[in-house]
């Protein structure tokens, strides 16, 4: 009897990828064929409500070959619920997550399936290099610090989720229910020991980035409000601080003006000055415990990570097996 072959699945999340669906596709399809014969494999289009030309060629590409499984959401639901939706939906004895521009290289496939077989149950790809604006990856660089440094969780610098996954860790995903995934830190905190393979992330192939400033901002918010509790210790530290001052300011002035009564005056500018240092203090801390308060809104909430308007290639055992994920 011949031995069942490993099933390795690759998900693919997807937005207005027009230009990179049918190349991406055909780039993991070649690769795992010709460095990963020994393995089965499905490879899975998760389709963020694309308003290109997206999800027709990702259907086109189902009908052509039975390997390939698409979900297609009911609307945009961000940058991270999508992809984590794709990965518990996969049914390999391992995923591996990429993007679909073409700046995870599809090259690692291998290399992360091979340590994989060493025993590793996560296996991530970490960025050393990057030929994307240099500004961008360096302003980056100086957000994984931050975060590294005031998180309760050793966080992983330059990981954008890119790797293999057990499916052992998989079924962690699946048990978790977080209504707000980051998928980065979750790897750091709940993951197994994992090995990090180094690469240079090339230019993206086609198309144009989605990642903005709100995008990028959201990021760094999640992260800070689901592993560190610094956004409020530095306000109740400066606090203190301000109201120690204030208080000695204030005895100052009131000593000036019993000493110096007729002849000591400042006018109205200090008064001006404090008033409104005080006001854009609060106001950015106000902003600060209100992102806490919607990261605990949106888990108190509990929705469901996405709605799927439609799922193509998937054979009715594993429709049941993940009707309630």
């Amino acid at each position: 009897m011949e031995e069942k072959k490993k099933l390795i699945s690759v998900m693919i999340p997807c937005y207005n990828e027009e230009e990179n669906a049918r190349p991406i596709y055909e780039a993991v399809r070649d690769e795992l064929r010709r460095s990963c014969p020994a393995y089965d494999y499905e490879i899975l289009f998760i389709d963020n409500k694309s308003q290109d030309r997206t999800r027709e060629i990702i259907e086109q590409i189902c009908r052509e070959d039975r390997h390939v499984k698409a979900i297609f959401n009911t609307k945009n639901f961000g940058q991270f619920s999508s992809p984590y939706y794709g990965m518990i939906h996969t049914s390999g004895d391992c995923t591996i997550t990429m993007c679909a521009d073409f700046q995870d290289p599809v090259e690692l496939i291998p290399k992360f399936v091979a340590a994989w077989e060493q025993g590793y149950k996560i296996v991530i790809g970490r960025k050393t290099k990057s030929k994307e604006n240099r500004v961008m990856y360096f302003l980056r660089g100086c957000y994984y610090k931050i975060i590294r440094k005031m998180s309760t969780v050793e966080m992983i610098e330059q990981f954008t989720g890119f790797g293999l996954y057990d499916k052992s860790f998989i079924q962690v995903l699946r048990d978790l229910h977080d209504p707000t995934p980051f998928i980065r830190g979750i790897v750091a905190e709940l993951g197994p020991e994992r090995k990090e393979i180094e690469y240079e992330q090339p230019k993206r192939r086609a198309g144009k980035t989605h990642n903005n400033f709100y995008t990028l901002f959201d990021a760094a918010m999640l992260s800070f409000t689901s592993y560190t509790k610094v956004g409020m210790r530095i306000a109740e530290f400066f606090g203190f601080a301000v109201a120690f001052v204030s208080f000695l300011i204030g005895l100052f002035y009131l000593v000036a003006k019993l000493c110096f009564w007729n002849s000591f005056t400042a006018g109205y500018a200090p008064t001006m000055i404090a008033v409104f240092f005080m006001g854009g203090i609060q106001l950015a801390f106000l902003g600060f415990l209100g992102e806490y308060i919607m990261a605990m809104n949106a888990r108190i909430m509990n929705r469901p990570l996405v709605v799927e308007e439609k799922r193509i290639n998937f054979d009715e055992e594993t429709e049941k097996e993940y009707v309630n994920a």
